[in-house]
C-alpha cells in the first residue's frame, strides 16, 4: 500500500504503525496528490491511503486520477475532515471508503485489508451523513433508466440486499443482479454505493 499525506510526521508515522501490522505492507509514501498518483502509477500498490486537503493536488483529484490509470487500485480516504461535501466528493472520485484519523493502528490495518478484499469502510459519523442525505434528497428528476430499474436502484439507496430487493418486487435474485449491472452501466458507476449516492443525487428517493 501506499499512504499520502502532506504532514510528514503523520504520513510517517501511518506508514511505520502500518508495517508492524500482519498482511499489510507500506510500499511508498507521499507528501501531496501528485506524488501519490505518480509513485502509485510506478508501484501500483493494492491500496492508497489518501489524505483529503492536500496542497496542489489534493485527494479527491488524486483520487479521479488514480480510479482512470489504475482502476484495481482502491483508495481510502483518511483524514480529520468529516464534512459531507468532502465525503461526497471522495465518493464521486471512486474512494473505496472514508474513515477519521483517530483510529487505532489496528483498526485502521483491518479496514485497509477489508478495502482491499473489496469491502468499503466508513467512519460511522460518515455513515451518519450518508443515511441523512439519502433521507433528504434534493428535488429532481432521472429518465436514463427502466421504471423497474428505478425500483431497483431505490432499494438498492435504502441498503437493501439482492434477496431483499427480490422478495419485495417479486422477481429472482438472478434478475435483480442483471438490474443492479445494467445500473452500473448505464449510470457508469463503480459499485452499489455510488449507485446509493446517485440516488440521492438525483432525487430517486
Amino acid at each position: 500500500m501506499l499512504v499520502a499525506d502532506d504532514q510528514r510526521l503523520i504520513r510517517e508515522g501511518i506508514a511505520s504503525l502500518l508495517g508492524l501490522q500482519p498482511a499489510v505492507t507500506v510500499v511508498a509514501v507521499a507528501e501531496d496528490g501528485r506524488e501519490a498518483v505518480d509513485k502509485a502509477l510506478a508501484l501500483t500498490p493494492d491500496v492508497v491511503l489518501m489524505d483529503v486537503r492536500m496542497p496542489g493536488t489534493d485527494g479527491i483529484e488524486a483520487t479521479a486520477l488514480l480510479r482512470a490509470s489504475l482502476p484495481d487500485c482502491r483508495i481510502l480516504m483518511l483524514t480529520t475532515f468529516d464534512d459531507e461535501r468532502y465525503v461526497f466528493a471522495a465518493l464521486r472520485a471512486g474512494a473505496s471508503g472514508y474513515l477519521l484519523k483517530d483510529l487505532p493502528a489496528a483498526e485502521l490495518a483491518q479496514a485497509v485489508r477489508l478495502v482491499n478484499a473489496g469491502v468499503d469502510q466508513f467512519a460511522p459519523a460518515v455513515t451518519g451523513h450518508l443515511l441523512g442525505a439519502l433521507r433528504d434528497p434534493p428535488a429532481a428528476n432521472d429518465s436514463t433508466l427502466t421504471a423497474r430499474e428505478l425500483d431497483v436502484i431505490r432499494l438498492i439507496a435504502t441498503g437493501a440486499t439482492n434477496r431483499e430487493i427480490a422478495g419485495r418486487l417479486y422477481v429472482s435474485e438472478g434478475t435483480v443482479k442483471n438490474h443492479v449491472s445494467s445500473i452500473l452501466t448505464r449510470l457508469g458507476l463503480r459499485d452499489r454505493t455510488q449507485a446509493a449516492i446517485y440516488a440521492h443525487d438525483h432525487g430517486l428517493l
